[in-house]
């Protein structure tokens, strides 16, 4: 007698193929951990912690998932990037957020960063690159602004969201080179020196104005 198996239903097969996506997606952010940040020298506790824990392919495009780990900016469906890892393990590294913290986050469009820094300080209040050029800002008193790409320059009015004493560290246009930067505002002045260098989107919202030329 020959007894012939039935199909799985769909439904089965759908949740193993979503268990599977969910394990590749899991072994893909370790890899990154492993071999992005690491060797970058990104070896904080809480950055790799919580770069492990927040899923990246939740912050792209549904086409973009599969290589969401992938070492380079991803383009979003807004206009905007999603950058490379190491960006953001630098960064936060470099930052060292704090549990009283009020962050002010400028967003590249994906909302990422946002949500890697929420549980590691008081407060965040997430703006748009365009309302953040413009400075279209309600704050005055954060401690630590986190700017999600390159800027050509810093706006006054971005700046006059930080506090006396607060940091900043962004990504910076530096000879058409982009690096890492890092500030803080002392006595009502705040500049920017430029880090390592790193490849990271540029904000266009942030271009220096054309000069005139004769």
């Amino acid at each position: 007698m020959t007894v012939t198996a039935e199909p799985p239903p769909k439904q089965n097969q759908a949740q193993s193929q979503a268990q599977r996506t969910s394990i590749d997606h899991a072994v893909a952010r370790r890899a990154m951990v492993d071999s992005q940040l690491r060797t970058s020298g990104v070896n904080a506790r809480f950055v790799l912690e919580r770069m492990l824990i927040v899923p990246r392919e939740d912050f792209v495009p549904e086409n973009a998932r599969g290589t969401a780990y992938m070492d380079r900016a991803i383009r979003l469906e807004n206009g905007g990037f999603l950058p490379a890892p190491v960006f953001h393990g630098m960064l936060l590294e470099e930052a060292s957020p704090r549990v009283e913290d009020k962050v002010v986050v400028v967003d590249g469009g994906s909302g990422y960063l946002t949500e890697l820094v929420r549980p590691l300080v008081a407060e965040v209040e997430t703006i748009t690159a365009e309302a953040a050029a413009k400075g279209d800002v309600q704050t005055g008193d954060a401690t630590l602004l986190l700017i999600d790409g390159a800027i050509e320059h810093l706006p006054a009015m971005l700046a006059g969201t930080l506090a006396d004493g607060g940091r900043v560290v962004t990504g910076l246009v530096d000879r058409s080179v982009t690096r890492l930067a890092t500030g803080r505002k002392v006595a009502g002045s705040l500049g920017l020196l430029p880090l390592a260098e790193t490849g990271i989107p540029r904000l266009g919202q942030f271009d220096k104005p054309t000069g005139w030329t004769f």
